[in-house]
C-alpha cells in the first residue's frame, strides 16, 4: 500500500482511487476499522468523478502504530493535517466514522485544517461524557466512571445487539471490517487513545468552524442517542444532520446506498 510520513516519523499508509484530477475525499474510519472499511462508498464516489483517498490511522490496518506518547486525539489529528499537506489536497472534504471524527475536531482545534472544504462526520457525539449541560454521550458515561468506565475497552450498553441487525447487515459488517483486529482485544496503545478520546469535548471546535459540517447518525447507534447530530449540528455555524434509518454505529457500511446518497447531495451541493 501507498504510505505518507507523518510530521513525527510515523508511517502512515492510505488507499487511493477515482479520477487523480477529481475534487478530493479523505476518508478516516474509525476505532479498529481499517481504510479498506470504506469499501462501500468507493463505487458511488468513483462515479462521481471524486479522487477518493481512505487513510488508515496510526495503529489501524497497514499503519505503524508509533512511539509512546502518540497514542492520543491531538496526535491523529496532526495526522489528518499531514495526510492533506503531503497528499496536496486542496478544498478536500474529510469524512470522519466514530473516532476518526472527533479527530478531525482535534485537527481544528490545534489551529490546522487548512485546504478542508467541507466536512462529514459519521455517528460520533462530539462529547462522549454525559453531563448536565450535554445528554448525548456514550450510554451510561459519567463523572461516577469517568476514569473506569473505558479502562479495558468499549463497554456494551446493552442497546441494538448485532442479533437485531439482521442477516444482510452483519453481512455488510463482516465484509468491510478487519474481524480479526475486532476479536484481539485492546493493545496498550488503543487503550490509551480511547481514554483520551472518551474525556475530550470537541463542541468549541465545532463551534469555531467556518466550513460546512453535515452530521449523520445511525437511528440504531449501539452506543449513544442518534439526536447527537443534530444537537452538534446546531453549535456548527454551517452545521446540518441527518438521521439513517435502521442503521447503527457503522452507518455508512450497514446502510451504504442511503448514506452515499446523503454524502452525494452534501458533495454536490
Amino acid at each position: 500500500m501507498p504510505h505518507i510520513t507523518s510530521s513525527d516519523g510515523v508511517r502512515l499508509s492510505y488507499v487511493e482511487s477515482g479520477a487523480s484530477s477529481g475534487h478530493p475525499v479523505l476518508l478516516v474510519a474509525g476505532f479498529k476499522a481499517p481504510a479498506t472499511s470504506w469499501k462501500p462508498q468507493l463505487t458511488a464516489l468513483q462515479k462521481a468523478g471524486r479522487r477518493v483517498i481512505a487513510l488508515d490511522r496510526r495503529g489501524h490496518g497497514d499503519s505503524e502504530v508509533g512511539p509512546d506518547g502518540g497514542h492520543t486525539m491531538d496526535r491523529h489529528g496532526a495526522d489528518i493535517g499531514d495526510a492533506i499537506r503531503e497528499l496536496a489536497l486542496e478544498d478536500v472534504t474529510v469524512v470522519g466514522q466514530s473516532i476518526g471524527g472527533n479527530s478531525i475536531w482535534a485537527l481544528l482545534a490545534a489551529g490546522g485544517g487548512g485546504g478542508i472544504r467541507d466536512i462529514v462526520i459519521v455517528d460520533q457525539t462530539p462529547k462522549m461524557l454525559n453531563s448536565d449541560d450535554w445528554e448525548y454521550g456514550f450510554y451510561d458515561y459519567d463523572d461516577s466512571n469517568v476514569d473506569t468506565y473505558f479502562a479495558s475497552g468499549i463497554p456494551d450498553p446493552g442497546r441494538h445487539p448485532v442479533a437485531s441487525k439482521g442477516p444482510v447487515r452483519v453481512a455488510r459488517l463482516l465484509k468491510a471490517m478487519d474481524v480479526k483486529a475486532a476479536r484481539a482485544g485492546f493493545t496498550p496503545a488503543e487503550l490509551e487513545l480511547l481514554n483520551d478520546h472518551a474525556k475530550r469535548d470537541w463542541r468549541p471546535a465545532i463551534a469555531a468552524t467556518r466550513v460546512p459540517v453535515l452530521f449523520i447518525a445511525g437511528r440504531e447507534s449501539e452506543f449513544w442517542p442518534c439526536e447527537h447530530a443534530g444537537a452538534a449540528a446546531s453549535l456548527a455555524p454551517k452545521g446540518t444532520s441527518a438521521v439513517i434509518e435502521k442503521a447503527g454505529h457503522a452507518t455508512n457500511i450497514e446502510q451504504p446506498k442511503v448514506f452515499d446518497e446523503l454524502l452525494g447531495r452534501f458533495l454536490a451541493g
